[in-house]
């Protein structure tokens, strides 16, 4: 049932006058310190949410395996009700450098702008965007129904990790310990931006990850550079012709079957990327770019296939620490972000197939000994404890997939419909354990600088996350679905 004008009035009264409030709780939360260094503090924020679902009356707690970071589970049961629906977000942030952070550290968030009512008004701090905006989105709308006389029509359940940040590695532990908890018909993964035009948009797979850490080595300890400059082979040198071997000067991988078997768009798929507002020319002026990789090809069309990224670079030491040395090691480390059908295990092989085949001796997840270095010209190790998962795809034709299109655009018109958010988020490990549809709500800003310093949330997309949680009639997408609305007045 779509809400009446009446009743939007009503709701977004109710939000403008809570909006202080909903700024002072989100604040509260920020500032407990989310990173994978600090396991207390992890806990600390599972229990700040708990508490916080307890207060709103969903019966919540948390989910424990041994040596993990817990996850919160809630649930909000409607007597009667047809269909269940699962909200996931994560709470834990990447890691911080707070020299690097300007006009406040990253666990004091700073309101920058006119006014909490300024739509551009934003909020700095870790983890405004990714991910604790959704969390906080969730339980302002609760509020919100509750204040408009709404009532479910299904089962509502809510699981937030406390491990996302640093690959999901006991989330298929906890949910197959939880298997009964998390049943469900589908998933809403909350977590990623809208689109970049700022216009909402749904995304219904996400691409996979792996990666890897490398080192070259050189002579067994740093050596001046006037005495042997000429004479001994310098590593970082080495490592820059190994890493430029790897991509050609389009952006195109070279390494041998890197892009083969890679499952094709469907042609609901293809039709929602190619619908997608175009933005690839206001992203190169806004990132003082002059070209994209592989031009003319769109930022759509690149994200729907795998990647290779150099992510950071050490040898020696540049600027006023720079020292006359050749450097007697030096190491990269990449990410390679996966799509549909692409096997994580197998790319990782063919990446070090690739590097054998540049002449270079190569060990696994060790240093190599003094005998192995004398014995080859060239030698390096390959480190990828972190190993990654796959890419997920949920099709745009299920009858969940539409039901959630229908009621999103009753709320917001035209949305984006992506078939692959860009970035990683932990798809194939929750479809390994749980087997329903997988679909992406995102709500906040693309500019947020996620995974960096200076995080940011653009407060109109708080605002309109609370809305969409809030809102949002959640129709079937036709009768014979058999499933009920969402809410009832």
């Amino acid at each position: 049932m779509r809400l009446s004008l009446a009743a939007f009035f009503f709701l977004f009264s109710a939000l403008a006058q809570d909006r202080s409030r909903i700024l002072a709780e989100f604040s509260g939360f920020l500032k407990i310190p989310n990173t994978a260094s600090s396991p207390q503090d992890l806990r600390r924020n599972a229990e700040w949410i708990r508490a916080a679902l307890n207060r709103r009356g969903v019966a919540s707690k948390l989910l424990e395996v041994p040596r993990a970071i817990p996850a919160v589970f809630g649930e909000l049961r409607t007597p009667g009700a047809k269909q269940t629906v699962l909200f996931y977000a994560h709470y834990d942030g990447q890691p911080v450098d707070p020299s690097k952070w300007q006009g406040s550290a990253p666990f004091e968030p700073s309101l920058r702008g006119a006014r909490p009512t300024d739509p551009e008004a934003r909020l700095y701090a870790r983890s405004t965007a990714d991910d604790k905006a959704p969390i906080l989105a969730m339980l302002a709308a609760l509020d919100a129904l509750r204040q408009t006389g709404r009532h479910l029509t299904i089962n509502l359940k809510f699981l937030f990790e406390g491990e996302e940040e640093s690959g999901s590695k006991n989330l298929g532990r906890i949910l197959a310990a939880h298997r009964a908890a998390v049943a469900s018909d589908f998933w809403l993964i909350c977590d990623g931006p809208v689109h970049q035009t700022r216009r909402m948009q749904l995304y219904f797979g996400a691409r996979g990850v792996t990666g890897l850490d490398l080192t070259v080595y050189g002579p067994r300890r740093e050596l001046h550079s006037g005495h042997y400059g000429n004479w001994a082979p310098n590593p970082a040198m080495t490592l820059a012709r190994l890493l430029a071997s790897m991509k050609d000067d389009e952006g195109r991988v070279t390494i041998a079957g890197f892009y083969d078997g890679i499952e094709p768009l469907s042609p609901t798929e293809i039709a929602a990327m190619k619908a997608e507002p175009p933005v690839d020319e206001a992203l190169l002026r806004e990132f003082w770019l002059n070209r994209p990789e592989a031009s003319p090809r769109s930022l759509s069309e690149a994200i729907n296939q795998p990647s290779l990224n150099i992510r950071g670079i050490t040898s020696g030491a540049p600027g006023a620490a720079a020292a006359n040395v050749v450097p007697s090691r030096a190491d990269a480390s990449i990410d390679i972000r996966l799509v549909k059908a692409i096997d994580p295990a197998a790319i990782l092989q063919k990446v070090k197939n690739h590097i054998r085949a540049q002449g270079f001796y190569l060990v696994d997840n060790r240093e190599p000994t003094e005998a192995e270095r004398l014995s080859h010209p060239k030698v390096a190790s390959i480190h990828t404890k972190e190993g990654g998962y796959r890419a997920v795809r949920t099709s745009m034709d299920l009858p969940a997939s539409r039901q959630v299109i229908a009621a999103l655009e009753a709320v917001h018109g035209p949305i984006v419909k992506m078939p692959t958010l860009g970035g990683s988020v932990p798809l194939a490990i929750i479809e390994d354990e749980v087997h329903v549809p997988l679909i992406g709500v995102p709500i906040v800003n693309h500019d947020n600088n996620q995974h960096s310093h200076n995080e940011n949330l653009r407060l109109q997309n708080l605002w309109d996350g609370i809305r969409t949680m809030a809102s949002a009639p959640w129709k079937p997408s036709s009768p014979c679905d058999n499933i009920a609305p969402w809410f009832r007045a």
